[in-house]
């Protein structure tokens, strides 16, 4: 019997996380979120930043999007910003998507997937954690249940 448990155990545990070691250690950029609204390393500076890329066609990413939205709601706006990248779909397809499930996170549409491959992104949910300071500091390939404590851990940690 404990064997079962332990597979049931695993089976929560469908992420990696790694320290970041991408060819650039800051985060930079200018972006602009399905609202208009620009999104500039700069405005983020000072904040942490959760930033996930994800796509419609991914069954992980449609379960993890609800829990993202959950931590994003317990999480003080002025200190911690998430953004959703969505990877080469149509704006209006993950905007639908969005509003069909309550999600009303930053979507920064990426349809020509330009911003997945500045970030090495090629893997479906990948979420960066990025420290106030603008460092991309962590890595996170595959699901995550964001309404756990884990993931407000490794916020915590950020510096």
């Amino acid at each position: 019997m404990a064997g079962c448990l332990t597979s049931l155990n695993l089976a929560y545990a469908q992420y990696e996380k790694t320290p970041w070691t991408g060819a650039f250690k800051t985060f930079s950029g200018t972006f602009k979120d399905s609202s208009g609204q620009i999104v500039t390393a700069e405005s983020l500076k000072g904040k942490k930043v959760v930033m996930n890329f994800w796509a419609t066609w991914c069954a992980p990413c449609k379960e993890e999007l609800p829990t993202l939205q959950v931590f994003s709601d317990l999480q003080d706006p002025g200190k911690t910003v998430v953004l959703t990248v969505n990877v080469k779909e149509p704006t209006n397809r993950a905007l639908r998507f969005m509003q069909n499930n309550q999600i009303n996170l930053p979507l920064i549409p990426d349809p020509q997937g330009e911003l997945a491959k500045q970030f090495d992104v090629k893997v479906f949910p990948t979420t960066l954690l990025i420290a106030p300071s603008g460092q991309i500091q962590w890595r996170i390939v595959g699901e995550v249940d964001w309404s756990s404590q884990t993931p407000q851990n490794w916020l915590d940690s950020l510096r």
